[in-house]
């Protein structure tokens, strides 16, 4: 089997296809791959060193704003979707995909097109709870439609969608429970939890954990803390006793999360769709900070439907401070009933075998 992957722009796009990507591979050692992204994205990084077949293309999202810059740059937007979509076509016809499946992004948009004009069967997939721009464009046009959350179903025709999950939840269920702690001198028998804020950091976590730092001394839990590379050196400098804080650790990043993951209590970070399917597939709890600079307020919804749950406790990133923090952290850390019920509820909520329930659409609309 021939299969196509496009999506890019942001990690959330980009993993979630890599993952689907791993599994055929495990399950079909003969399937081919060609992954298409956009030439300025995230994946002109990641791409590159899995040594999947890589083409990109030049294209632009829309500005929301009506000045006159912004008008000229929507024509040149337009302009590039429309070359796109010819050199979309092109690749298409080249590789011979027996599918195309999209993950989201600009690049995505004029793929997929194409390959519906091509008679190509195509899949979407929507990691998160409200619907991208290019996956609600594409949604009249793909035989189906793959959704991560439930509540995002509505947003699409019912007899195309089915709720699938997001392929990063299968990618970690096979990681078991290990040492990897003392790897961050900490001690793995003692009720860990985990505080991150992505790749880059983010700015008010950080700052609440400045705040925050102090108030850890003494508890009956330890912290790692990712504080992401532009961060890191800030909080080196800030003179705290880490005698005192022992059972505190700061990091730049993590390489090996979800090991690292398996091994805590309780998740503390931002509500993106891939970190979500990843704790949720292990089944932890979580304290959900959405950043509030996404598109349509993504991270919110997404944190909101765990919530409903009974598996997350969300903060805004407006009233986040460091004793709010450490005192929600203590609420659950200290209640080890309020902890297993929020666990059991958001391993309710995991996907695990994502990746096999989007390969099963992936054989349904290739084999008619």
């Amino acid at each position: 089997m021939k299969i196509l992957v496009t999506g890019g722009g942001t990690g959330g796009h980009i993993y979630p296809a890599l993952a689907y990507v791993d599994y055929v591979k495990k399950i079909d050692p003969t399937a081919e791959f060609m992954y298409v992204g956009a030439k300025r994205g995230l994946e002109n990084k990641i791409l590159p060193p899995t040594g999947i077949p890589f083409e990109t293309l030049e294209i632009q999202g829309f500005k929301r704003s009506l000045n006159p810059a912004a008008t000229k740059d929507n024509i040149k937007t337009v302009r590039l979707f429309l070359k796109s979509i010819k050199q979309a076509k092109n690749i298409l016809k080249k590789f011979g995909p027996d599918v195309v499946i999209g993950t989201g992004g600009y690049a995505s948009g004029a793929v997929v097109y194409g390959a519906t004009k091509l008679k190509i069967p195509t899949i979407i997939h929507e990691q998160n709870s409200v619907p991208g721009v290019t996956n609600k464009f594409l949604s009249r046009y793909v035989d189906k439609i793959a959704v991560a959350f439930p509540d995002v179903a509505e947003s699409f025709p019912k007899e195309k969608t089915a709720l699938v999950g997001n392929p990063r939840a299968t990618s970690v269920v096979d990681v078991v429970p290990s040492d990897i702690l003392k790897e961050y001198n900490l001690d793995p028998k003692i009720a860990t939890v985990l505080i991150f804020g992505g790749s880059q950091g983010a700015m008010r976590l950080n700052q609440a954990m400045l705040e925050a730092f102090p108030l850890f001394a003494g508890k009956n839990y330890q912290v790692l803390y990712a504080s992401g590379d532009r961060y890191y050196e800030e909080i080196q400098v800030q003179g705290f006793d880490w005698d005192q804080l022992k059972n505190v650790s700061v990091v730049p990043y993590i390489d090996r999360m979800a090991e690292v993951m398996i091994n805590c209590q309780l998740l503390i970070g931002r509500a993106g769709a891939t970190s979500i399917a990843e704790f949720t597939a292990l089944g932890l709890p979580a304290i959900l900070i959405p950043s509030p600079h996404v598109t349509n307020d993504q991270q919110t919804k997404n944190a909101q439907s765990l919530v409903k749950a009974g598996a997350v406790k969300m903060l805004t990133d407006a009233e986040l401070s460091g004793a709010l923090l450490v005192k929600t952290i203590d609420e659950i850390m200290q209640d080890s009933k309020l902890r297993q019920k929020m666990a059991e509820a958001s391993k309710k909520e995991g996907i695990p075998d994502a990746s096999q329930r989007l390969h099963a659409l992936v054989t349904e609309i290739t084999k008619k």
